[in-house]
């Protein structure tokens, strides 16, 4: 099974949760609601650990080193990544009341009524709640580079490198599980038939919003490099089915940054803003979160407007500058926002995790092929600043 990526893990455990649901004895449900109590629950206790281990040491390590170069590039992914979100939300708003119309909304009134119970449950309170989280790993980065202490950077670091491993080695793994319990009892319920339908609609959608982006990103870049985009695009094309496989923007670094030192001229600026980029732009993923959030509140009867989702928007671009480079690491470090924001509940939060990972090798794709339009943009734009710099020789 190790050798098995996420992503058919995944697949595996909605299948088998369906089947399970639809022969298993309301005890054994049970079991499964006991296990996805307790993980759900360790889930809310360690996700201001992720906004603190992963937030702090990505804005204290942003503000240091390449000046003016930093800046733009870190510039330009908040930037993209915005746009996609609100591209995300003007799509949703629009398609979602045809696209998902076959959904009777209250039958998603009060899910919680025909799921079953828990047997038992452990409370695990976090140490704070998500906005204090947020407000201590602003200062503490922007301490960190303002008075460039390498001693404090160094112990934040740590911390990130223990969150990490958490999510490596326990919720990483867990997740298939958590999913399984939850397609199981939904099935149990008489769920699973709406949320298929909109799991497989909303799929497409998301893919071809990323497909409609990165257009539009190398469009822009193409413009300003004054070669064509869709050659530009090409040439990129070797990092998106990399990513499809690794579902990492770390492990694609390599692929990435020698597919771009072929779309610009300066090979220093690739080599600068690729790795900072992979960390930092997050487009795609930003993308399937909106549209799976939007989704999953639809399917509850909620109501969005702009005012309550581009706030969430704004903070979604921030936290997507630190969220772990690991598979599922951008929904992980989204789940505070979206509880805090959004309001999402327990079976919410399910079922926004099991929509994201099933196209996360999707996000990824798209993320690191938009790294390297962003890499153009930040190529011409360090050419024009060389050439308006004065000559002191």
């Amino acid at each position: 099974m190790k050798k098995i990526g996420l992503l058919p893990k995944i697949i595996i455990a909605i299948i088998l949760g369906i089947v399970i649901g639809m022969i298993a004895p309301d005890k054994l449900v049970r079991v499964f609601a006991t296990f996805n109590g307790l993980f759900g629950n360790f889930l809310g206790f360690v996700i201001p650990l992720i906004i603190i281990g992963f937030i702090a040491p990505g804005i204290g390590a942003l503000g240091r080193g390449a000046g003016k170069l930093l800046g733009w590039t870190a510039a330009l992914a908040y930037i993209s990544t915005i746009g996609a979100g609100l591209l995300a939300f003007l799509t949703a708003k629009t398609l979602y009341p045809s696209l998902l119309s076959n959904l009777s909304l209250a039958q998603f009134a009060d899910p919680e009524k025909s799921l079953a119970k828990a047997y038992f449950l452990v409370e695990m309170p976090p140490l704070m709640d998500v906005m204090s989280a947020l407000l201590i790993a602003f200062i503490i980065g922007i301490g960190i580079a303002a008075i460039k202490s390498n001693a404090l950077l160094s112990i934040v670091n740590d911390f990130r490198d223990i969150v990490q491993l958490l999510i490596e080695k326990v919720i990483i793994p867990l997740l298939p599980f958590h999913i399984f319990g939850i397609f199981a009892n939904m099935t149990s319920a008489g769920q699973v038939g709406a949320i298929l339908s909109v799991f497989s609609k909303v799929f497409i959608m998301i893919i071809a919003l990323h497909l409609l982006y990165l257009l539009l990103q190398f469009t822009v870049a193409g413009s300003m490099q004054q070669r064509n985009p869709l050659k530009m695009l090409k040439t990129m094309s070797p990092a998106y089915f990399t990513a499809l496989g690794t579902q990492s923007s770390a492990a694609t670094i390599p692929v990435t940054l020698k597919n771009a030192k072929k779309i610009i001229k300066q090979e220093r600026v690739a080599e600068f803003a690729t790795p900072l980029l992979a960390t930092i732009h997050l487009s795609g993923s930003t993308i399937t979160l909106v549209s799976c959030a939007m989704a999953v509140m639809f399917m509850q009867g909620q109501t969005y407007t702009f005012g309550s989702l581009f706030p969430f928007i704004l903070m979604l671009g921030i936290t997507m500058v630190a969220a772990p480079g690991v598979p599922g690491g951008a929904v992980m470090a989204a789940l505070g926002l979206l509880e805090s924001m959004l309001g999402f509940g327990p079976t919410m939060t399910a079922l926004m995790i099991a929509l994201y990972m099933a196209q996360d090798s999707f996000g990824t794709a798209c993320n690191v092929t938009g790294d390297g339009a962003i890499t153009a943009i930040v190529d011409r734009i360090s050419k024009n600043d060389s050439a308006q710099a004065p000559n002191t020789n």
